[in-house]
């Protein structure tokens, strides 16, 4: 039995190839770990602020000096951390919108990267304090990044995996749907996505 966390961050519901990825990936965890349970955050739904002032003030004000406005400010990232630290496994949907991430899921990771609570620097340099996690990423495309000519062009997945692995999430698998607006190919698109879905 396993804890999932899935982070959604397409605008389109029902028609997003990211999210349809991301519960065939679920729908795999559950056959292997039967019993497992789901947790959903949709940050489209469930809107994460930009960082401001406040909530940086809050974020290197210690707990027991916060006022009640630093308690509220500090509430996005405290609960969204406490998520992250309560699941086994994270599945992060993420669409590529103009070469890189939705501004929602940008957004939701201003607020769980933070020092010394999800990392610390010491004379080693940086170190990721969340531990034991398992991530599955779900990216979706109109055209074709995993390889070829476009490749460069895609800043999503090196990013992803270098801010999860900053802040300790280092065990990354990438599953893609792409290929979506292309004649010819956007029929198979998400059944070869869904196909490529290995648990490890």
């Amino acid at each position: 039995m396993k804890k999932i966390l899935h982070i959604i961050s397409s605008p389109r519901g029902e028609a997003s190839l990211s999210i349809k990825l991301g519960n065939a990936i679920i729908e795999k965890i559950k056959a292997a770990y039967p019993g497992s349970t789901v947790k959903e955050r949709n940050l489209v739904e469930q809107h994460f602020p930009h960082l401001e002032e406040a909530h940086l003030t809050s974020f290197f004000t210690p707990a027991e000096n916060r006022s009640a406005a630093n308690i509220a400010a500090v509430k996005h990232s405290e609960d969204a951390i406490e998520e992250i630290l309560n699941a086994d496994i994270i599945i992060i949907g993420a669409p590529l919108y103009n070469f890189s991430i939705h501004s929602s899921l940008k957004a939701w990771i201003d607020h769980i990267v933070r020092a010394g609570v999800t990392f610390k620097y010491d004379e080693n340099g940086a170190e990721g304090l969340i531990k034991g996690k398992k991530v599955y990423v779900a990216l979706s495309s109109g055209g074709i990044y995993s390889e070829g000519p476009m490749k460069p062009l895609d800043f999503s997945e090196p990013y992803l995996k270098t801010i999860l692995s900053f802040i300790g999430l280092a065990d990354i698998t990438i599953f893609r749907v792409e290929g979506s607006s292309i004649p010819g190919m956007q029929d198979l698109a998400l059944e070869k996505g869904i196909s490529s879905i290995h648990l490890n």
